[in-house]
């Protein structure tokens, strides 16, 4: 173990009751140079969002540096996702001294994708931080590469049986006899120096007159091992004692109250305390000072002695146990107790009151995970309950799933109008995890048209987000999300503005996704100043109500994206379209994800930042438009122009046709082109600049410089008022020239859109061995600012941590002490430049 600390990983696996805890319960307390954080692995873990906080929990009592990681959790899909990968590693960097994390009974989690991502993790961990996998299964994780790239350190079942020698020693110790060599070897001979085995002997031996007695009934008994001790250490108990440990083997955990309430114990403190020093397998739970559990093996055969004695018993001590939690306020393990008690109702009953906090703290998937346990037949005889059920699964990314339960629920004939009316408003919501947003506009209007007819219906009250106020809220901003993503960005603005307007649009979750929205689709058009008002009144109020790292702020930070490359300074979108991305993928909110990728496709044609990649599926008809405008104008610099497309309505396609065929020098179609398409916007500052550009490029190809030097000042004239940069830069080298040949020296804004221009075209100036990154660039050109730490998060609407980090990368990649000395390396790299710093007075 010390061995494998210099490397990133060590792998334990073998089966329960080989020793693998107690190893590592030796090994931790041994520590005394690093930090040790143990993670008592669990299906309750499941919940990527759980296991989060408890991860980032226990990493912040660890070391300080891990206080204050930023990265959203909220309603977190299958696995971590790569922006909390990403913090950690960088977090990680920071510590003050080494660090070991456990994560102990592994095995125990059946989300693969968590899984996945804790492997993934490994991979990107800095010198001085060191895992530990244990379980009991082989992970199938790709370890051969580990092994050669890391010199992984493994553990296995052969590693940790014992020998004779060892052997002794336990029996001894656990006995309070001594043992002779005969015994020892014929122990270590039927168990296979399995530490369970060898456990429950000693024991055995502890109530035996003679230890050859058990060495004969082990050669001679035709029985497994663990079946034979087991039943001997039981068998050797105190009546009232074994019959306890057979009620408390119902409970997962074991507390002082609990065992007292549920086995009738007096003390259930020194109750606990003497099962752990008589080595009765009851482990303390790591991190701790009153909990306990059985070892796993020992509480399978608990229960399997339980239910043969006593078939009810069981349902009736979880029961017991339910009523023991919600008397102490912790209606979570209640509603687990009642679940495994099979009492369906009473579970159902205590799931579909939740409130608000669910959704706002991001707990749906534990909550669809109870709900899931509920067998369908008796769930669907509670039409609240599957209705929240396919709710709380949309709202944790699986869409698909949670639709199927909703469209089904609407078969149901004697389903009430409320209900309908629920469902219709949360099928609309699926605009922003699946494509074809036609389909979800559709759902849309179906709820307005329900909800015509039924203004007097009685609602449900799931998750308190089910008042008609609210469902029309949701209805409105997912239609005119359906809207923004099928391109119709007149009919998404109006959608969006009367959403706004809306009673439940005062909710404050939904306020910020609903501001968000108009502000990308306000940026879409070109009207930055009013997209920048609105995407910082939606932070603003998301940092007032600790949203900041939930899912509904993704379309602000995206809209703070745009604007600023609208505005030709990509850098200084980067830490916002991380951000936003971030919490987009938090709960594969997939059509969002798609923007994010495109806008990274803007900044880089290429798409090198692979943690903006495209996600699967289909991308909404806006975005693929933008795509493949991307790709063309390549293309055209290139000196190839690309096969028109047929569209009429104005679009990033339509803007590349009308290019293309004037860098081909084909006047006649461009005019056509230019001619018939339909503008339904003209007022949209980006539509306008697009057209006033290529009108006077079409000018300059037949010669008319004087019209062409009109349009272009009228270009530059309406993106002036909005810094609107961009149409410039796609509208290529061709017009940047006509531009720079207009009369006069330039200045002001046309000087702007010089320099930018050519900054832009000139891609990287990094001569750096490990180039910044695009977010380390963004904070860059904050320095010479002079602003705070926390005036720069406050800036950039995240935490304090999140500057420091970025901060602390920037000055080691420049090898700067602090910050002049980065300014002065920054300026001689040409990284820093005066309109970079400008835009931040």
């Amino acid at each position: 173990m010390d061995t494998g600390a210099s490397a990133p990983l060590t792998l334990i696996v073998a089966s329960a009751g080989s020793g693998k805890t107690v190893l590592l319960t030796q090994w931790a307390a041994s520590i005394h140079d690093a930090g040790v954080v143990w993670l008592d692995m669990s299906s309750a873990d499941d919940d990527a969002v759980v296991f989060a906080r408890r991860l980032l929990t226990e990493l912040a009592a660890a070391d300080a540096a891990l206080a204050e990681i930023d990265a959203p959790l909220d309603h977190a899909g299958g696995g971590l996702g790569a922006a909390l990968l990403e913090a950690l590693s960088a977090a990680f960097a920071e510590i003050s001294r080494p660090l070991v994390v456990i994560f102990d009974d592994l095995h125990q989690v059946g989300n693969s994708e968590l899984v996945t991502d804790l492997w993934r993790l490994v991979d990107m961990l800095p010198q001085g931080v060191h895992f530990v996998f244990s379980s009991r299964v082989d992970l199938k994780l790709g370890w051969s590469r580990h092994r050669l790239e890391h010199g992984l350190v493994e553990l296995r079942q052969a590693d940790l049986a014992f020998d004779s020698d060892t052997t002794a020693r336990v029996l001894e110790q656990i006995s309070r006899m001594p043992v002779d060599t005969a015994t020892a070897a014929a122990v270590v001979s039927r168990t296979e120096g399995w530490a369970a085995g060898v456990q429950l002997t000693g024991l055995s031996l502890r109530f035996r007159t003679r230890g050859g007695d058990v060495v004969d009934a082990l050669a001679g008994s035709d029985r497994l091992a663990i079946d034979y001790l087991s039943e001997e250490v039981l068998d050797a108990l105190e009546p009232a004692r074994a019959r306890a440990l057979l009620e408390l083997s119902v409970l997962p955990e074991l507390s002082a109250g609990l065992v007292e309430t549920v086995a009738g114990v007096h003390d259930g403190a020194a109750f606990l305390a003497a099962l752990e020093c008589e080595s009765l397998f009851v482990v303390p739970v790591p991190g701790t000072l009153d909990r306990y559990h059985f070892h796993p093996l020992f509480r399978d055969l608990l229960r399997y002695r339980l239910r043969e004695a006593d078939a009810a018993a069981e349902e009736r001590l979880l029961v017991t146990a339910a009523q023991w939690h919600l008397a102490h306020g912790d209606t979570n393990a209640a509603i687990e107790s009642l679940l495994a008690a099979r009492r369906w109702e009473e579970a159902m009953g205590h799931i579909v009151t939740r409130g608000r906090e669910v959704y706002e703290r991001g707990t749906t998937a534990t909550v669809a995970r109870w709900l899931s346990l509920v067998p369908d037949g008796i769930r669907a005889m509670h039409p609240d309950a599957n209705v929240l059920f396919g709710m709380l699964q949309g709202m944790s990314g699986r869409v698909a799933l949670g639709e199927d339960v909703l469209r089904a629920s609407l078969d149901d004939p004697d389903i009430s109008a409320g209900l309908v009316l629920t469902i219709r408003a949360f099928l609309s919501a699926g605009v922003q995890f699946r494509p074809h947003p036609e389909v979800y506009l559709e759902e849309g209007r179906r709820f307005f048209a329900e909800a015509g007819r039924h203004r007097d219906a009685v609602m449900p009250h799931l998750l308190h987000l089910t008042s008609l106020p609210l469902l029309e809220a949701v209805a409105a901003v997912s239609s005119g999300r359906a809207l923004f993503l099928q391109g119709d960005l007149v009919g998404a603005d109006l959608a969006l503005c009367q959403a706004l307007d809306l009673e439940g649009a005062h909710y404050g979750p939904y306020r910020v996704h609903t501001l968000g929205s108009l502000a990308l689709c306000r940026a879409w058009s070109g009207r930055l100043r009013s997209a920048t008002a609105l995407a910082d009144e939606g932070l603003e109020l998301a940092r007032e109500l600790n949203l900041l790292l939930h899912p509904c702020a993704a379309d602000a930070y995206l809209a703070r994206a745009l604007v600023a490359i609208q505005r030709g300074e990509p850098d200084a979108g980067a830490v916002a379209l991380h951000e936003g991305y971030a919490r987009a993928a938090a709960n594969r909110r997939a059509q969002l994800m798609w923007v994010a990728h495109a806008l990274s496709r803007l900044v880089d044609p290429q798409s090198v930042d692979s943690l903006i990649a495209a996600p699967t599926g289909i991308a909404p008809p806006l975005v693929e438009d933008m795509l493949v405008a991307i790709t063309r104008r390549a293309a055209r610099e290139a000196g190839h122009p690309t096969r028109p497309t047929r569209g009429l309505t104005w679009s990033s396609g339509v803007f590349e046709d009308i290019a293309g065929h004037l860098a081909d020098g084909d006047v006649e179609a461009a005019r056509t082109r230019l001619e018939t398409a339909v503008i339904r916007d003209e007022s949209a500052p980006a539509t306008a600049v697009e057209l006033s550009l290529l009108t006077a490029w079409l000018e300059s190809r037949q010669s008319r410089a004087a019209s062409a030097r009109e349009h272009l000042e009228h270009a530059i004239e309406v993106a002036a008022a909005e810094s609107l940069i961009h149409p410039f830069v796609r509208a290529g080298a061709h017009v940047i020239d006509l531009i720079e040949a207009l009369p006069g020296v330039p200045r002001g804004f046309r000087l702007r859109i010089l320099t930018l221009s050519r900054a832009l075209g000139q891609g990287s100036r990094e001569g750096l061995l490990e180039p910044l990154t695009p977010r380390e660039l963004d904070l860059l050109a904050y320095l010479p600012s002079r602003l705070t730490n926390a005036e720069l998060a406050a800036l950039c609407f995240v935490s304090v941590n999140t500057v420091k980090t970025h901060i602390a990368h920037i000055y080691r990649k420049l090898d700067a002490a602090g910050r002049d000395a980065a300014i002065a390396r920054a300026r001689e790299l040409g990284l820093l430049v005066a309109p970079d710093i400008a835009h931040r007075g």
